[in-house]
């Protein structure tokens, strides 16, 4: 069986709780259009931010940053827009972050954000 749906899940989980506590909202999870998805998108007073998150369960792939190539960075800004245009959100302004998630054995999750990443 395949861990790494249950990785990615866990990752955007632990990234939700951490926004959540940081007094944002959550807007969408896995909001999905036929250009892409986004896997987090939450709200704070005027700002959108719309998350990318990279879940690891070890280091042997590099930082989950580092999977975010220029490629990507176009393709959510893509989607983003799409989501602007099909939703009614209207934010002041919109950021686009990066999550990288590192499950430990124990169960734990170290979240690093990289906020504006692009």
């Amino acid at each position: 069986m395949d861990a790494r749906p249950g990785t990615g899940r866990s990752g955007e989980a632990a990234t939700e709780t951490f926004y959540v506590r940081r007094g944002f909202r959550v807007v969408a999870r896995n909001w999905r259009c036929r250009m892409g998805e986004l896997d987090l998108v939450l709200q704070r007073d005027g700002l959108l931010v719309i998350c990318e998150v990279k879940t690891r369960r070890g280091a042997r792939f590099g930082a989950g940053f580092d999977a975010v190539d220029a490629r990507k960075r176009r393709k959510l800004r893509t989607v983003g827009e799409a989501f602007l245009q099909q939703t009614l959100v209207r934010p002041m302004a919109v950021r686009f972050d990066v999550a990288s998630v590192r499950l430990r054995v124990d169960g734990s999750a170290v979240v690093e954000i990289f906020e504006d990443a692009f």
